[in-house]
Order: C-alpha cells, then sequence, then structure tokens
C-alpha cells in the first residue's frame, strides 16, 4: 500500500512570505491516501481567500488557490496497519474538525525557533508528521512543531513520483 505526500507552493502572498524564509520550493505539506489526489488533508485555510481561517482541511487541489501551483507528489510504501491507522485519525478529525486551529503562532514561533506546542492547532507539516509519526513511518529528529515541508520532503522513505506543475500532474 503507498500513501502520498503533496508538497506546493502555490504563490499566494503567505506562502510567497513563508518562502522567502525558508528559501526552499515548497511551503506547503499534505497527505493523501490515493495517487490520484482525489481526497488531500492538511492543515490550511478554510476559505481559499481567506489566510487567517484556517484548521484541518480536505482540499481540493482543483480549485482557484491551487490553480498555478507548483508540486512535489512523494510516495511512501506503508503496512496496511499503518495506512488504517492513518486514514482512522484523519477521519476522526475530520469529523470533528471544529475543535482543530491552524496553528498560525506555531508557524511565527518556527520562524523564531521558539518552541509553542498547542493543543489540538497544526500547520500543515507539524500535522504530516504527527500522522507519520503516529503510523511509526517517521520519526522526527527534532519537536514535531519545528518540522517544515522541507524536513519532510528529505526523509529517504519518500520516492518522488512527480515534480511540476500540479494541473499537469492531475
Amino acid at each position: 500500500m503507498k500513501i502520498f505526500i503533496l508538497l506546493t507552493d502555490t504563490g499566494t502572498l503567505f506562502t510567497r512570505a513563508i518562502k522567502l524564509y525558508t528559501r526552499k520550493p515548497y511551503n506547503h505539506t499534505s497527505i493523501s491516501f490515493d495517487g490520484e489526489l482525489t481526497e488531500v488533508y492538511s492543515f490550511g485555510r478554510k476559505m481559499p481567500n481567506n489566510p487567517f481561517t484556517g484548521g484541518f482541511v480536505k482540499e481540493e487541489v482543483e480549485n482557484e488557490l491551487f490553480k498555478n501551483a507548483r508540486c512535489a507528489v512523494y510516495s511512501c510504501h506503508v503496512t496496511e496497519e499503518q495506512y488504517e491507522k492513518m486514514l482512522k485519525k484523519v477521519q476522526e478529525m475530520e469529523a470533528k474538525k471544529e475543535l482543530y486551529r491552524y496553528n498560525l503562532i506555531g508557524v511565527f514561533a518556527l520562524a523564531a525557533k521558539m518552541k509553542v506546542k498547542r493543543k489540538n492547532a497544526y500547520f500543515c507539516s507539524q500535522f504530516v508528521a504527527a500522522l507519520l509519526q503516529e503510523a511509526e513511518i517517521y520519526i522526527a529528529n527534532k519537536p514535531l512543531f519545528f518540522i517544515t515541508p522541507h524536513d519532510i520532503q528529505s526523509d529517504s522513505r519518500l520516492q518522488l513520483e512527480y515534480e511540476g506543475d500540479l494541473k499537469n500532474y492531475l
């Protein structure tokens, strides 16, 4: 079985600001349980035109926010047990998504190298890393509130499937 990690650069003002700091090509991380990316999950904008209302999201990668996005799609082989564990956690979070918030404070704390742990609040790479770690796929060498999309992308268990314009992948 495989899971898929989607790294994107949507080119929005917020992501350009993050990119200035990180100097990395991708600044958003999502997870999917299918290679067609029909169901993609992350922590991000709840409304495409408003970067300040965020939380747990089932992303529509064909919507306006992603229409000009560059991306890298990675796959990772997992056991059926790992796959089911992550899928179950995502389904539980989706059922109670009103309890979860986007960890904007954590993004700024990460940039300032400050430790900030918040209950039920994640930024995108923190969420994906937490899922992978809970399923014993990814063992971070630093606290999850310091994990960036580049950290996940650098994991040797991931295989690059595609890199380029997201619309061409879809």
